[in-house]
């Protein structure tokens, strides 16, 4: 029986020796990946954020204008009212304007109230369009559709052409960009740093915000016609880096 059990021992201990290389070969292989991994230098980054700005002249007159009447029946002012307009919308096609089209039309009541009753006394009608033409022949058609019919002027407002715009924006971008670049530029220059590759690039925008309108109508003795003065449109572009160092 002592000799069974010695057999054992020795079994046993002959497999842990066969064991014992493979745990030392995987301890000398973790103590070997561990320098590496500490040598590898953590990535730092700085982000930040450019402006870019670009102002462009409006060429372009973007007009909302109409027809209004009042009468005694509602048919009698609706035919008044398509009349007049038929006459506006004729002279607007004559002058070749651009992207003509109704904005709206109504037809309603009016009343009077008195002694707590309301009484209907007549009706009014308007009928609107509107349209874009070159802002150095807006100030004369306008004239000219108010001799036609036109009663009401309600927006007058002033873009770029699309190809100014987006010649415009990829400008401001290049400028957002660069503003970017410049104050990473200045921060890690101020703090002793290198800086190194681009890590992340984020559009934020570039938009159009709308121009102010202006819109002066000149009195008859000091003008023929009345002016219309474009001014500019800006357009602003924001780009934001990642910047390592």
């Amino acid at each position: 029986m002592k000799s069974a059990l010695a057999a054992r021992t020795v079994s046993t201990v002959q497999s842990f020796c066969r064991i014992l290389p493979v745990v030392a070969l995987s301890v000398v292989s973790l103590s070997m990946v561990k320098p590496a991994l500490a040598d590898t230098p953590l990535t730092r980054t700085i982000t930040v954020t450019g402006q870019g700005n670009e102002s462009i002249p409006t060429t372009i007159t973007q007009v909302q204008l109409g027809v209004e009447a009042q009468g005694d029946t509602a048919a009698e002012v609706q035919q008044e009212v398509a009349r007049r307009s038929s006459a506006v919308v004729d002279l607007l096609r004559s002058r070749n304007v651009r992207r003509l089209q109704t904005t709206g039309i109504s037809l309603s009541p009016v009343y009077n109230y008195a002694n707590n009753e309301q009484r209907i006394i007549g009706y009014s009608a308007r009928n609107m369009v509107s349209f874009e033409l070159d802002t150095e022949r807006a100030g004369t058609l306008l004239d000219d559709a108010v001799k036609a019919g036109a009663t009401r002027i309600d927006g007058v407002s002033f873009v770029a052409a699309d190809e100014a715009i987006a010649t415009a924006r990829q400008q401001a971008l290049r400028e957002a960009t660069e503003d970017a670049q410049t104050q990473a530029q200045a921060v890690l220059s101020a703090l002793g740093l290198t800086r190194r590759d681009v890590i992340n690039i984020q559009v934020n925008s570039a938009s159009t915000p709308p121009p102010m309108p202006y819109f002066r109508a000149a009195a008859m003795e000091q003008a023929a016609s009345t002016p219309v003065v474009g001014g500019e449109q800006e357009i602003q572009a924001s780009v934001t880096l990642q910047i390592g160092y």
